[in-house]
């Protein structure tokens, strides 16, 4: 029953990729869809490839582990997937059109500052192509995780048959593939994460119940400001989990999606949908996790298994393919908008600068020969079965957040900021976050897009303005 609902839900995508592929004529049909995308397609295929696996893996296992501290990344994503479609979307839908129908990020921050050397470019699509590599690997880890579970497979060969499936739809599908996979998917990963918590609910007899079991066990777990020992979070702690919110201003497959809407008028409904969809399945999803804490008296080896497990425990087996199924979903709606934005970087900012005569139909070839490419290095990442889906993610995150978060934002603001502020925001919020990174103790533990973030802006503001002031003297 299991794998017959999984069957059934890998025709219905790779279906989605067939019919998308009859509409995928160029290289802005296959990288934007053409700039069609309607209100409910381009809120669900943000949030959806935005959430990925970690939404029912890695929250639920840190709720398990953390109880209500878990509160406090929840409150960040909000408020940022909130900011970024308040503050971004509209504006950036017209700012690409206008700096060149700019396809991708590097394009567009490329073109928008008239950088005709082409260092914009190429140091974007360096950074975009070294993040989305962990970001698509931990996609693959919890595909493999799942397949691993429910099926039985062996590791190496789970995380494969997950890559394969991912490939497929998105290699031939392009973006419009992706978008309305992302649509139905998001609505599967919807379903999914508020059944448990209803059911498991209704098995305690309400929240009150629950709260008293999980209080039994371990009162720190039921308070926000302390972590699962009972020590207060410090200053450091909170910061770092709110600070996940400014990593919504530079995530390329989300940037993405506000370039694609097919109107400006389209975003105040699509900020509606997306931020209500954010809102319930991230509540859900710390449920999940909360409610695994009574259920499993012996404590599961994986915490980030803990929504497999209750699936399996509560549901008919057609019902727990379903939303196991969701699971697939959250990773392959992630996992083909990062490996279809990887794709348009080397094809559109690096492949064409070497070969600028190349055409149209050899352009999309190359896209799809990139996602091949892309997915398999990324396989390798992922063949480390130790790997933990949140780290991953939040290394990516971070990445994405600090190098381009602050240039985006500035670029559509302030028309102060110059080429050379931009590049220089860029390599230092970049740079921060993997040099931060390994760092440990004191203010290193501090999550390193925090400081990423910070000191691009501040690079940015003084470059632009340092050079300004030159240009102006030289003439």
């Amino acid at each position: 029953m299991v794998g017959l609902s999984f069957v059934l839900y890998l025709l219905v995508v790779l279906g989605i990729g067939v019919v998308a592929w009859r509409r995928t004529r160029n290289l802005s049909d296959f990288v934007l869809g053409g700039r069609r995308l309607g209100s409910w397609v381009a809120a669900l295929s943000a949030s959806a490839s935005d959430m990925s696996g970690w939404l029912l893996l890695g929250l639920p296992g840190y709720a398990y582990l953390a109880g209500l501290e878990a509160i406090w990344i929840a409150l960040g994503l909000l408020l940022g997937t909130w900011l970024n479609w308040r503050l971004v979307a509209a504006r950036l839908r017209t700012a690409s059109e206008a700096a060149g129908n700019a396809l991708t990020l590097p394009e567009y921050l490329s073109n928008r500052f008239e950088d005709n050397s082409g260092l914009i470019r190429v140091v974007s699509s360096i950074f975009v192509l070294l993040f989305f590599l962990f970001y698509t690997s931990s996609g693959l880890v919890a595909g493999g995780k799942l397949f691993e579970a429910v099926f039985g497979l062996p590791y190496i060969w789970a995380v494969a048959s997950g890559v394969l499936v991912i490939i497929l739809y998105t290699a031939f599908g392009g973006f419009l593939a992706v978008s309305w996979t992302d649509l139905f998917q998001g609505l599967l990963m919807l379903l999914a994460l508020v059944a448990i918590p209803l059911f498991a609910l209704q098995g305690f007899g309400g929240v009150e119940p629950m709260s008293d079991l999980i209080g039994q066990q371990n009162p720190a777990l039921l308070d926000p400001m302390t972590d699962s020992k009972g020590e207060p979070l410090g200053w450091i702690a909170i910061l770092s989990l709110l600070a996940w919110g400014l990593g919504y201003f530079g995530q390329p497959h989300i940037l993405a999606r506000f370039k694609a809407i097919q109107q400006v008028s389209f975003v105040p409904r699509a900020r509606q949908i997306a931020v209500s969809w954010v809102f319930i399945t991230l509540a859900a999803a710390c449920l999940v996790g909360m409610a695994g804490i009574p259920i499993f008296e012996t404590p599961l080896e994986d915490a980030e298994k803990v929504f497999i497990r209750l699936v399996d425990m509560m549901f008919h087996p057609l019902l727990a393919g379903i939303c196991l199924a969701a699971i697939l979903a959250a990773i392959m709606s992630t996992a083909d908008s990062q490996l279809l934005v990887s794709s348009s970087t080397f094809t559109g900012d690096l492949y064409r600068l070497i070969r600028k005569q190349a055409t149209e139909r050899e352009l999309v070839v190359v896209g799809r020969l990139a996602v091949v490419t892309i997915a398999l290095v990324a396989f390798l990442l992922a063949l480390d079965r130790e790997s933990k889906v949140l780290d991953l993610v939040a290394y990516a995150w971070a990445g994405f957040g600090a190098a381009f978060g602050p240039a985006v934002l500035l670029s559509l603001y302030w028309r102060g900021m110059n080429r050379w502020g931009a590049l220089a925001g860029i390599i230092t919020g970049g740079l921060t976050v993997v040099v931060w990174k390994p760092m440990s103790g004191g203010l290193f533990d501090l999550y390193e897009i925090v400081p990423g973030f910070v000191l691009s802006l501040l690079m940015i503001l003084i470059v632009s303005r340092t050079t300004a002031v030159r240009d102006r003297d030289s003439a």
